[in-house]
């Protein structure tokens, strides 16, 4: 197999500290430049339609609320693991392109609710093929029994992660 970046670290730091056990350092550093590249690539597909990863989440999530496609801005915060004022900040620059429009909440007086616009769900309902298909492509270079088995370490190393 052919050696990558993170080979090259690693064995830097081999040279240099024999003593450590370096595979979990190597497998770290993996998935994070895998992260990466992935986060790029998305970007990159993403951007066709004029959207940031950051833009699709927020519309995706209204998306697969089903109809209304309604939520109310709480939802995305922890959702998405956002302050509120970072949400704040992706509300309104959607809401400005009419992607999306704020609502009054009628369960909740002081409350409002986040709705996908018809312009929002037509350009979401667009970009989540292409997405699929892109994330489809970048995992190409695995056989289908690769990326279940990989699916699964990663659903379980996650779930450890996740755990309080």
């Amino acid at each position: 197999m052919e050696q990558d970046a993170v080979d090259q670290i690693v064995g830097q730091w081999r040279e240099i500290r024999a003593d450590l056990d370096l595979k979990a350092m190597a497998l770290v550093g993996r998935l994070g430049r895998v992260g990466g590249l992935l986060e790029r690539a998305i970007a990159a597909a993403l951007a066709k339609h004029d959207l940031s990863i950051a833009d699709f989440d927020v519309l995706a999530s209204l998306r697969r609320a089903g109809p209304p496609h309604r939520l109310n801005p709480t939802h995305f915060a922890r959702a998405l693991m956002l302050t509120s004022g970072a949400i704040t900040n992706r509300l309104d620059r959607l809401a400005a392109r009419a992607l999306i429009e704020r609502l009054d909440d009628p369960a909740d007086r002081r409350g409002t609710l986040v709705a996908l616009t018809a312009r929002g769900k037509a350009l979401v309902d667009a970009a989540v093929g292409d997405h699929v298909a892109n994330e489809a492509r970048l995992l190409a270079a695995l056989t289908r029994a690769e990326r279940t088995e990989l699916d699964r370490l990663l659903r379980k190393l996650m779930a450890s992660l996740e755990a309080p």
